[in-house]
């Protein structure tokens, strides 16, 4: 992933030499293993831990020779530790170190996305509760519907934010499995004793039945929550953008001092992050796409995954966690306007109260639904077209003021009582909002 959309502390999970000196923790787990076992000279593992070490730029040039970077990577370890290098990948064939190097990769990756969507959870259910009484007009089909909260938004984001966090955790446990077994995974060179032995010293499971490889179905499902995670900020990304559009303005993005929004209009703010954020989650669903191309591998396996995943993998890990971090940057300093929120309410004409009108028109004025229905769509339209309040006009309707006192009218147009269970929805993030249960 290039450095712009880049994290420094994951970047530094999947450099070469991140890459290379995963692939050493394993081989000394397992250089370990067979000693004590008796299958390696006594004392071997401590000769290579003192001087083994991994040069990229050695790897490099012996795979321009091997082209295998594994043979590559071996021989370049075996170069620095004397006589007892003969004895590393001891037993071993290249994907028990690669498959199990790359758990633990994507592990510690995974680990840096938690605390980061941890850390946004937390931030937006804040702000929920900050404005739990923001009042501003809901929109379907981007379309004044009925009033709602700026803290019931923001409160629906963190809920879904937190199922994503949790996603991705469920699905790092079910990939954080190395193996052992072999070239087929027979356990042919080295039996089950020796295998849980090296993933209990690395913290991971087994993976029970595998061919050469770890099934893949393991990978596609971390990459699928990483999509449906990014989706979950492309989301609230695009209500800032749409809610910052000048004929609504009721929310903007941050916007520092110095920034400029455009080369030829000085006027301009515009929702950049939000916009990039956006481009962003579809490049991390064509990861998770090309993630679960890689499951059916033939037979004991091929090689097509190898290629994908050194992409996929870093980058999608790399993007969700840029996306975390920008979000979290525009809620923190995001611009609220309450003031524009009402003015938006108020152009609405009150045609918000239609549905209460009519309910009230079917349990306390005795009309039939599609009656009653007809009765509210006419004088709503009516409104609508003629730029006129839909109260004004229900109030001169006999046919409403023959079934309905002033005071139901009124209470119909009550925006207080619509709103009157909010507080109960934000309620729900009490606690730890970052083990929100959704």
């Amino acid at each position: 992933m290039i450095a712009r959309y880049t994290q420094p502390e994951m970047g530094a999970l999947w450099t070469d030499q991140a890459r290379f000196e995963h692939m050493l923790r394993v081989e000394l787990a397992a250089l370990r293993a067979v000693e004590r076992h008796g299958m390696v000279p006594a004392g071997t593992t401590t000769a290579v831990e003192a001087t083994a070490t991994v040069d990229v730029d050695r790897i490099n040039e012996l795979e321009k020779i091997t082209d295998h970077d594994v043979i590559a990577f071996v021989s370049q370890v075996a170069e620095t530790c004397g006589p007892e290098g003969r004895f590393l990948h001891f037993g071993l064939t290249s994907s028990d170190v690669v498959d199990t190097a790359l758990a633990l990769q994507c592990r510690a990756a995974a680990d840096l996305l938690d605390a980061a969507l941890a850390a946004l959870v937390d931030l937006v259910a804040a702000k929920a509760r900050e404005h739990a009484a923001t009042v501003m007009m809901g929109r379907t089909h981007s379309v004044h519907a009925e009033p709602i909260t700026f803290g019931l938004k923001l409160a629906s984001w963190a809920f879904e934010l937190a199922r994503g966090r949790r996603r991705i955790a469920a699905a790092a446990t079910e990939l954080a499995v190395g193996k052992l077994s072999g070239a087929v995974g027979t356990y042919s060179q080295l039996g089950p004793d020796i295998e849980a032995e090296v993933m209990a010293e690395l913290g991971l499971a087994i993976e029970p039945a595998a061919t050469q490889v770890v099934a893949r179905d393991r990978h596609a499902a971390f990459l699928a929550a990483i999509a449906v995670c990014a989706g979950s900020i492309e989301r609230a990304a695009t209500e800032v953008r749409n809610l910052q559009h000048t004929e609504i303005g009721e929310l903007q993005e941050p916007f520092r001092a110095g920034q400029k929004g455009s080369s030829a209009m000085p006027h301009k703010r515009n929702p950049i992050t939000s916009e990039r954020l956006a481009g962003l989650a579809r490049l991390v669903r064509g990861y998770a796409g090309a993630g679960l191309e890689d499951e059916a591998l033939w037979h004991e396996r091929d090689i097509a995954h190898s290629s994908v995943e050194r992409v996929a993998l870093p980058g999608a890990t790399t993007l969700l966690h840029y996306m975390t971090v920008r979000l979290t940057r525009i809620v923190e300093g995001l611009i609220v306007r309450p003031e524009r929120m009402r003015e938006n309410l108020d152009r609405g004409l009150g045609l918000f109260a239609s549905s209460r009108l009519l309910t009230a028109l079917v349990e306390q004025g005795g009309l039939a639904r599609e009656d009653a229905y007809a009765i509210v769509q006419r004088a709503a339209l009516k409104a609508a077209d003629e730029r006129r309040q839909l109260r004004e006009l229900i109030e001169a309707d006999e046919s409403v003021t023959s079934r309905l006192s002033a005071d139901q009218i009124a209470a119909c147009f009550d925006i207080d009582q619509m709103l009157r269970n909010v507080e109960l929805i934000i309620d729900r993030l009490k606690g730890e909002a970052a083990n929100v249960v959704g």
